[in-house]
């Protein structure tokens, strides 16, 4: 009888664990696995980008063709980590401790201010702690949408009432209101980021459009009184200027973006293939491995490349507004709503400034341009979005 037993019961446990795997209710059946593939193809695209623009910059590198490829590639493995623990953890989990990671992330910002801050380009955005830069206005990003979700999805639950009042969205743009006034001081390429991801989860969240369109007013009058006020850093005031004219000055504020559209001009078709670039590989585009990464894949790539970079971008936001619109509750659709906002105008943002068309903001492309901050920051965002589709209903 007992060896019966073991016969019949083997088999079984031999199959146990692919029946939890392919069971419907499983991790791997709930993730959104085109989402990750996306994200994932541009991250190791991206490493492959950095790569070509910085291994012949002795400058920058120490001497080693490699250096900033294997940093990038740590930061792409940092932040699938950050990701998984997203998931494993939960967005509803995450709602308990949401103000005290806003607080922590308002703390980090502060420290700009302090002998920890750095200079870059002329913005006070970063922190150089053992080594290692730090931009904390990325973090700032995340702690935004997640506090602003959790204050108009608490108002509506506790009021028993389908859309947020007044009194919850005057709350929630207070609680975002005091980390953009500190990142808007040097940084205004966050600073804008931050802003529209704010009007975005405003409008995913149901409250009156009024709010929206008082908003988009009152930063139209607040742009023209800064302007006219010259509250702006000189450096700023020639980014807008060579954006209104890049003939102004072709070999200062002009040159960034002459020789961006140079070098993507350069492309054609199918590109100069990876390393071959000449704008590239001669240096003649500056951050070309951060902010301007989108004029190595141009110069490379090509159109065909540069095009696929796109089409994977709007892979990425696709599958976030069906993640948006499938949730079920408040808080998960103002959160999946936020990272859309955020990704589709950053990454407007930066290639629009690749090709002339957006003034330069200094923002990286999301998964792309080197940088560990800003890796971690958009795998977090994954993580959130893929926790919030395995909430999803079972026949969704």
């Amino acid at each position: 009888m007992s060896v019966h037993t073991l016969t019949v019961r083997q088999p079984a446990r031999r199959g146990s664990a692919w029946r939890r795997l392919a069971h419907r209710d499983s991790v791997a059946r709930r993730l959104d696995w085109l989402l990750l593939f996306a994200g994932l193809a541009l991250s190791v695209l991206g490493i492959a980008l950095i790569w070509s623009a910085t291994r012949n910059r002795t400058g920058i590198t120490g001497g080693d063709p490699n250096y900033f490829l294997i940093r990038q590639s740590i930061n792409l493995a940092v932040g699938l980590t950050l990701a998984v623990g997203i998931i494993w953890l939960g967005h509803q989990r995450l709602r308990a401790a949401v103000f005290v990671f806003y607080a922590l992330s308002l703390g980090v910002v502060l420290l700009v201010f302090t002998p920890l801050g750095t200079e870059i380009n002329g913005q006070r955005a970063w922190l150089s702690i053992g080594g290692y830069t730090i931009q904390p206005g990325e973090f700032v990003k995340v702690a935004a949408i997640l506090v602003m979700a959790t204050v108009l999805a608490d108002a509506v639950d506790a009021g028993d009432r389908e859309f947020p009042g007044r009194r919850a969205v005057l709350q929630a743009l207070g609680f975002v209101a005091v980390p953009l006034a500190v990142v808007l001081m040097d940084d205004m390429g966050t600073a804008m980021v931050i802003s529209i991801t704010v009007l975005g989860m405003l409008l995913a969240s149901g409250a009156s459009l009024k709010w929206t369109i008082g908003l988009v007013l009152a930063a139209t009058v607040g742009a023209v009184l800064v302007w006219v006020l010259g509250v702006l850093d000189e450096y700023q005031i020639n980014r807008f200027a060579a954006f209104a004219n890049p003939a102004l000055d072709p070999s200062g504020v002009g040159y960034n973006t002459n020789q961006a559209r140079i070098a993507i001009g350069g492309g054609g078709m199918f590109g100069s293939g990876l390393g071959e670039g000449t704008q590239t590989t001669g240096q003649f585009v500056p951050e070309q491995h951060t902010d301007f990464i989108f004029t190595v894949a141009g110069e490379e790539l090509g159109f065909v490349g540069a095009g696929g970079i796109i089409l994977l971008i709007g892979v990425v936001l696709w599958r976030a507004l069906r993640i948006a619109r499938e949730s079920t509750d408040l808080y998960s659709t103002v959160i999946a709503a936020g990272v859309v906002a955020w990704f589709a105008f950053q990454c407007f943002e930066n290639i629009g400034m690749a090709l002339g068309i957006m003034p330069v903001a200094g923002v990286p492309l999301p998964f792309l341009s080197y940088g560990g901050t800003s890796m971690f920051a958009v795998w977090i965002a994954i993580g959130l979005l893929q926790s919030i589709r395995m909430k999803r209903p079972l026949s969704a």
